[in-house]
């Protein structure tokens, strides 16, 4: 989640203030505090230190204004004191983390990032996540991308993997299929926070610890039209968002790294197996049109629910819609199926239509996608 920029440390007492003014000055040419080679509490606003010389432990309370401390360990964190509560129909009350990359000015030390999302041939990383069962929680590793290498402020696309959840919260947006990321299933969710778009996937289970690419869930992204390859990894951030209580939650290792290059492409097979097959006809006029859509569903099992997402060319606009959930009404869009046709059985098929308006020449979409997998 997003942050104010960081406030500077106040002075502790006068005793060393040579030392600790020296230590300031080397703080803010390095981007973070000094390294926490020994446990080191931050209960500071947007208290950070650093951790394996190369990763930034962020108190990042930005969202209560109640009592919040993190401790920095050797390896990662833990939540030492979270005091209060906010509605858990809202946002939480702050995202303890720590990264590799960039956020709000602050960069870790000897970061990477920002690196352009085509040129990275793997960005491995590993976590190991400390649970508890009295609190309203979620455990989430944040992936920032933006159209331009930025180092502060809010970036234009946040991908959310849900790792767990504890109490009554749900990612932003609504639920727009599953998808297959990095050989583990996922709920997908799409949605704004009114200052960047948000796609989160949800885990069925708990997952405690796991090693996996960011790049695949940075691809995925890229092929729903949510970021382009000539966009920017920016940070990688692994931490929590507590709506109640939190203490003993801790981030028990973390690892990143980025690997530029050229992706691997792999053996490219001639006749690749696709999912589903869409019919896309339309019925236009000058300015306007309607469409019905046809998603033939080819794979081996059914789907319930389905999504299908496609990218409107520029300039297109969708006004209604029916037999389906379109949204939102231009860019990147999703659509879901009603209550009354939400399943689509293996060799099965739906139709949804829907009316919308374009200037100059009207196009087709393209890109079509059904629970992430590309249709023909």
């Amino acid at each position: 989640m997003r942050a104010s920029p960081p406030r500077p440390r106040p002075p502790r007492g006068a005793l060393g203030a040579f030392f600790l003014a020296l230590v300031a000055v080397v703080a803010t040419l390095v981007g973070t505090a000094p390294d926490a080679r020994a446990d080191t509490l931050l209960c500071e606003q947007y208290g950070t230190a650093t951790v394996q010389g190369r990763y930034v432990v962020q108190n990042n309370r930005w969202g209560t204004a109640a009592t919040q401390c993190v401790t920095a360990t050797d390896t990662g964190f833990r939540l030492t004191r979270a005091d209060g509560s906010v509605p858990t129909d809202g946002p939480p009350k702050a995202y303890p983390s720590l990264f590799n990359g960039c956020h709000y000015t602050r960069c870790s030390p000897g970061t990477a990032l920002p690196a352009r999302i085509g040129g990275i041939a793997s960005a491995p990383s590993a976590v190991s996540y400390g649970f508890v069962g009295d609190a309203v929680y979620n455990a989430s590793y944040d992936i920032w991308l933006d159209p331009t290498p930025r180092t502060d402020g809010v970036n234009r696309t946040e991908i959310m993997i849900w790792f767990h959840r504890n109490g009554p919260v749900q990612p932003i947006g609504a639920p727009v299929g599953t998808a297959t990321v990095g050989g583990r299933s996922w709920q997908v969710w799409t949605g704004g926070n009114g200052s960047n778009d948000v796609i989160s996937f949800v885990a069925p289970s708990a997952l405690a610890a796991w090693d996996f690419d960011v790049m695949d869930f940075v691809r995925e992204t890229v092929a729903r039209g949510m970021a382009g390859n000539d966009w920017y990894l920016t940070s990688v951030q692994a931490g929590f968002e507590p709506w109640q209580n939190g203490a003993g939650l801790a981030v028990h290792s973390f690892s990143s790294a980025v690997h530029l290059g050229t992706p691997p492409t792999g053996p490219t097979d001639p006749d690749p197996p696709t999912a589903c097959a869409v019919t896309f006809a339309p019925n236009v006029w000058t300015g306007g049109y309607t469409a019905n859509v046809t998603v033939a569903h080819t794979g081996p099992a059914a789907l319930e629910p389905w999504s299908l997402t496609f990218t409107l060319p520029e300039g297109q606009r969708i006004t209604q819609a029916w037999n389906a959930v379109v949204t939102p009404s231009s860019g990147a869009v999703t659509a879901t199926g009603a209550a009354h046709n939400a399943r689509i059985e293996a060799g099965g098929s739906q139709t949804f239509g829907f009316q919308g308006t374009y200037g100059g020449t009207f196009a087709p979409p393209s890109g079509f996608r059904l629970d992430g997998v590309a249709c023909t």
